[in-house]
């Protein structure tokens, strides 16, 4: 996940209800946590954001857990300028499926990550240094584990509801088995109990390039400085992976950039948005062509066509907003998430899970496909547990999950319903 969200957003159907302006606030945790690898920080912070009202039985919380790049903002707007919304937003709000006229719906950016909760790029109370690589490798349960802390000093006796996508469907399925007796529903899409080589395969070749930037000094840079060019390659490789051929080539084709420009200011720049992308890409990253001639063999490699120019657009966006370090301590999180060998099998692992489930594969999803999703729910049914599944067709790819789809509405709000 997903600046695809973006895009799937500026197409979407829009569903009455907005939570209109929200503004994200800090849990801080003033005792120490210790992670599952037995390091520990003396406290943490959580930043999140709610919506809608947590009743007087405290039981009727829709928490939200957000994909690898996500973030606490699901909702609403944070200012009136604001280009667009949450991220899920098209789910979230009064009388839409996830309907906050009847559920407090929650969302914090998790442990580890980098946009206002404790990450790496924090500072380390015992050093007045950020904690950069000595930050403690961060698990899926970790993430679990500090949420529920959180979840207890807002009131909540239950939850209603966990769902997400993606890493936020392995969050799902955690909260499940670690916490049974407090979710009372779990909705997982897109996701998997045990990423498999191919998407071990690409996390590692994101890594790669962060490692291999000499701006990642070992994992001590300075804030707003560090491996951007390794971070954006991570990003625009990873992004390939979120879509799929069909929906690429529909979007792209070999669709070829206005030849022969000479980027050197956006205000000179040809008109086509791709084109102010590739630009802005360029310039931001370094990539300046000022002084080259457009047409010498020297530029043969720059943006040609408009795929090319779209990701670097993702990768540009997303070093501005996102710590390489939280890139590669969330990924390996994702690597080492594997339910069975945790517990013996998947079934012993889902052993202890009461409440009801519904998991959602999407067919045109090469990253978690329909296979991995479909093997929780057996897993689950072999368990003797209360479980559906749903396999939506869609040509999307992976972040289907953030569709604006009447069947997902349907089936989000005939679950929670």
């Amino acid at each position: 996940m997903n600046d695809a969200s973006a895009d799937l957003h500026t197409s979407a159907r829009s569903e009455p209800g907005e939570v209109g302006l929200v503004e994200p606030r800090d849990f801080v945790s003033a005792s120490p946590f210790t992670f599952d690898n037995g390091l520990a920080i003396p406290g943490f912070t959580l930043r999140y954001e709610t919506y809608g009202r947590l009743n007087a039985t405290g039981d009727n919380a829709v928490l939200v857990c957000h994909a690898l790049s996500g973030d606490h903002h699901c909702a609403g707007i944070h200012a009136l300028t604001d280009k667009k919304p949450g991220w899920w937003n098209n789910l979230i709000g009064p009388s839409k499926a996830v309907d906050t006229n009847k559920f407090f719906v929650l969302c914090a950016n998790v442990i580890g990550g980098c946009q206002g909760s404790t990450g790496p790029s924090s500072i380390d109370p015992r050093t007045g240094q950020a904690y950069g690589i000595t930050f403690p490798a961060v698990t899926i349960r970790d993430m679990v584990r500090t949420q529920k802390r959180w979840l207890d000093s807002l009131g909540v006796r239950s939850l209603y509801a966990v769902i997400g996508g993606s890493m936020g469907g392995m969050q799902v399925l955690q909260w499940s088995l670690e916490y049974p007796a407090f979710v009372q529903r779990a909705l997982a899409m897109a996701t998997t109990a045990r990423e498999g080589a191919q998407a071990i395969a690409f996390n590692e070749v994101g890594r790669q390039a962060i490692l291999q930037d000499p701006e990642w000094n070992h994992g001590y840079y300075p804030k707003g400085g560090g491996p951007r060019v390794g971070l954006a390659i991570a990003r625009m490789m990873a992004h390939i992976t979120y879509l799929s051929d069909a929906s690429m080539d529909r979007k792209f084709g070999r669709k070829a950039v206005a030849p022969h420009h000479k980027p050197t200011s956006l205000a000179s720049a040809p008109a086509t948005s791709e084109a102010i992308a590739a630009v802005a890409a360029n310039e931001a990253s370094g990539l300046s062509m000022e002084g080259i001639d457009p047409v010498s063999p020297a530029v043969t490699f720059d943006v040609r066509f408009e795929v090319e120019s779209y990701l670097r657009y993702q990768g540009q966006s997303f070093i501005n907003r996102f710590d390489a370090n939280s890139y590669l301590y969330i990924t390996r999180a994702l690597d080492q998430f594997d339910l069975a060998a945790t517990h013996g099998s998947l079934e012993q692992a889902f052993a202890s899970v009461q409440g009801a489930t519904l998991v959602v594969g999407f067919t045109s999803d090469w990253l978690f496909p329909p296979e991995q999703n479909r093997a929780i729910a057996l897993a689950l049914l072999r368990a003797g547990k209360r479980v559906s599944y749903a396999e939506l067709s869609t040509d999307l790819g992976h972040d289907s999950f953030l569709l604006e789809s009447p069947q997902i509405y349907d089936l989000v709000r005939g679950f929670l319903n």
